[in-house]
């Protein structure tokens, strides 16, 4: 019988301990996590990096024995109204970037809307650039996962569902995010249900009634019942730390409408508590009769 921790591989974006990636890295290995969600690497996020830069990662990488889980790319996260050319282009070198790094996944989102916009009236245009995207991803034999971002198309679990239906495939697939569902007041069980047969790397994050973020199984998204089930299933994948339990470098870069979050804890400390908050809830999975 396989285990959980077999089951579940922990990565996290440790960029949120530390900017530097030399701290990351031996972060990383202290806390005796083997992979890394790359987003920021030095202050620099990883679809900007140079060749000599990523020759540098990739050494570093490859000397502290961590591996890449996924790219953390802004990908996507766009206006729907903003130049696509361009985007696609980054896109390109991102991908080119994941193949260096040998990443099996590529994080994007679906396009920021016009507030107050109606989301059915920008479905198409959505959609032909998403097709577009997966298209390049293919051409890559890479996987695109698309995030449950707040403010863009894909936030709420219909419209997630709706862009796996319509253009699930092996290039690309889901992000289940708890806490990006619950700031858009999605139910996280209702989401699980819709998307269960496309999910295949999960973020960690809680939030409470309140919608502030707080560690794993602190809040109201039911994350230890939903592991519970999609371990139960056979399920097996990456479990990626995304704490935002405290404000960190690059925040502001990469959040649309940045809301400072205060907290008496330091960067490291909050990625720890993080940390161990979804190793208890591991703990008290494995072994037990989980429902699938």
């Amino acid at each position: 019988m396989i285990s959980i921790k077999e089951q579940a591989v922990i990565s996290g974006f440790a960029d949120e301990y530390s900017p530097i990636f030399d701290e990351q890295l031996a972060a990383l290995n202290r806390l005796g996590v083997s992979h890394i969600e790359l987003r920021g690497i030095d202050n620099v996020n990883v679809s900007d990096l140079t060749g000599e830069k990523l020759r540098e990662v990739r050494e570093k990488l490859s000397a502290a024995g961590i591996k890449v889980s996924s790219l953390g790319s802004p990908i996507g996260k766009i206006g729907i109204e903003d130049d696509f050319a361009a985007h696609m282009d980054k896109l390109k070198r991102t991908l080119e970037i994941q193949k260096e790094l040998s990443a099996p996944y590529l994080r994007m989102f679906s396009f920021y809307l016009p507030q107050n916009a109606d989301p059915a009236a920008y479905r198409g245009k959505v959609m032909d650039r998403l097709s577009a995207m997966a298209e390049e991803a293919k051409r890559w034999d890479a996987v695109l996962l698309h995030e449950n971002e707040k403010a863009i198309y894909g936030d709420t679990a219909p419209r997630c569902l709706d862009i796996m239906e319509q253009l699930g495939s092996e290039n690309l697939r889901a992000v289940f995010d708890f806490a990006n569902f619950l700031e858009v007041g999605q139910p996280t069980i209702e989401a699980f249900q819709r998307l269960r047969p496309y999910i295949e790397y999960v973020h960690i994050k809680d939030a409470s009634k309140e919608k502030q973020i707080v560690p794993a199984g602190h809040g109201i998204g039911q994350v230890e019942e939903i592991l519970g089930r999609l371990l139960g299933s056979g399920w097996t994948g990456f479990l990626s730390l995304e704490p935002h339990l405290t404000d960190f470098a690059g925040l502001s870069a990469l959040e649309q409408d940045p809301q400072k979050r205060r907290s008496a804890l330091t960067q490291p400390e909050a990625w720890e508590l993080a940390l161990s908050s979804l190793r208890e809830i591991l703990a008290r999975l494995d072994g037990k009769e989980v429902q699938a």
